[in-house]
């Protein structure tokens, strides 16, 4: 194999393996919010959902704070990736920008969620407004995420190979086998059976 065709296969392997971790990694750790919050409030956790064809879900059993875990989800799903990301910065590893676009997909993906789904009274964001948050609250926590994300995606793409940049190709074979890990836990451990 050239080099040229070399470079583009490990550009798409690192842009579809980021993208895909990012979308199951953003789930997971949303998820892991949900319940960290049920367990700081004495709440029950009954399952989690994880499954690569499905939207994630966090059922419990016993909740007496609902509205603290329905926001848990969003806030500890952007929280958490941004504390990966500074971790990682201080630790200065390779391949830190991989963390930076789950971090900032993390904030848009968490934002948007919560404010377009004000509209539709969908999933965490009809929780909140049926539990008496105000939409208005709803539509800050986008207002502030999404351009925090959107900062971190900026100028990013010379590490994907765009823009006359170079793809390190054993952080594309890392973050396959990264997509690889989260996608057998998924299946095997969170699968709604």
């Amino acid at each position: 194999m050239d080099g040229k065709l070399r470079s583009r296969l490990a550009r798409w392997v690192l842009i579809v393996s980021t993208v895909l971790f990012s979308w199951w990694g953003m789930m997971a750790v949303h998820e892991f919010g949900h319940v960290l919050g049920a367990w700081i409030t004495g709440g029950r956790v009954e399952r989690v959902v994880l499954h690569p064809l499905a939207i994630s879900r966090t059922d419990l059993a016993y909740n007496p704070r609902p509205a603290l875990v329905a926001w848990a989800g969003p806030v500890g799903g952007s929280l958490l990736p941004l504390a990966l990301l500074v971790a990682c910065h201080r630790l200065r590893l390779g391949g830190t920008f991989v963390v930076r676009f789950f971090a900032g997909f993390c904030l848009v993906a968490n934002g948007a969620y919560l404010g377009c789904g004000s509209f539709g009274h969908v999933g965490d964001a009809g929780d909140l407004l049926r539990l008496g948050q105000p939409r208005w609250l709803l539509w800050a926590f986008g207002a502030v995420t999404i351009p925090v994300g959107l900062a971190l995606w900026h100028g990013q793409g010379r590490h994907f190979g765009l823009r006359d940049g170079e793809v390190n190709p054993r952080v594309a074979v890392m973050t396959t086998a990264a997509v690889f890990l989260l996608l057998v836990v998924q299946i095997l451990y969170f699968a709604d059976r």
